[in-house]
């Protein structure tokens, strides 16, 4: 455990200093590409600045309405089929959209369930091994321009399936 700590400490500055090294050695001026790199991302965030405030506001008015909460309990039963405790039905669904609303989420089931509980677990696991699925199809597709996404959204659900049955299986162990 102490190596992973130790490398865990020592892998950004590696990496830092081998990119800046390799750079000065292949004769690159390392400072302007960069810049150059920068700026190319600002390009990008301000292409898909409107994406996401329009996501956060959605999320924000779902929250604050109702609704949320209300399509979570019609949901209950068909996810109490499945096994799916009922405090982890607006947590996954708060999950496709934003990750800091599903932040929230969890935080309010740790402090009604706690950390080490298995609705806990659960949704710690879920957190980790389940993605913002509606929000990288906007951002991603959106800034490269791709408007028919295909076959993307039934693969994020099905991934998104095995995540939520991994955090169960995990948690109950």
């Amino acid at each position: 455990m102490s190596l992973l700590l130790f490398l865990s400490n020592i892998i950004v500055p590696l990496l830092l200093f081998y990119i800046i090294g390799f750079g000065i050695l292949s004769r690159r001026p390392v400072f302007d590409d960069f810049l150059k790199g920068a700026a190319g991302g600002l390009k990008t965030v301000a292409g898909i600045l409107p994406t996401l405030v329009g996501l956060m506001t959605a999320v924000g008015v779902l929250r604050a309405s109702g609704f949320l909460d209300f399509l979570g309990e019609i949901l209950t039963a068909p996810a109490a089929l499945v096994h799916i405790p009922p405090p982890l039905v607006p947590l996954l669904l708060v999950r496709l959209i934003s990750n800091s609303a599903a932040t929230g989420l969890l935080l309010d089931i740790f402090r009604q369930y706690g950390t080490d509980s298995f609705t806990g677990m659960a949704a710690s696991i879920l957190m980790s091994c389940t993605e913002t699925v509606f929000y990288c199809i906007s951002v991603y597709f959106g800034s490269v321009g791709i408007t028919k996404t295909r076959y993307t959204l039934a693969g994020a659900f099905i991934a998104t399936a095995a995540g939520v049955a991994a955090s169960l299986l995990l948690a109950a162990a």
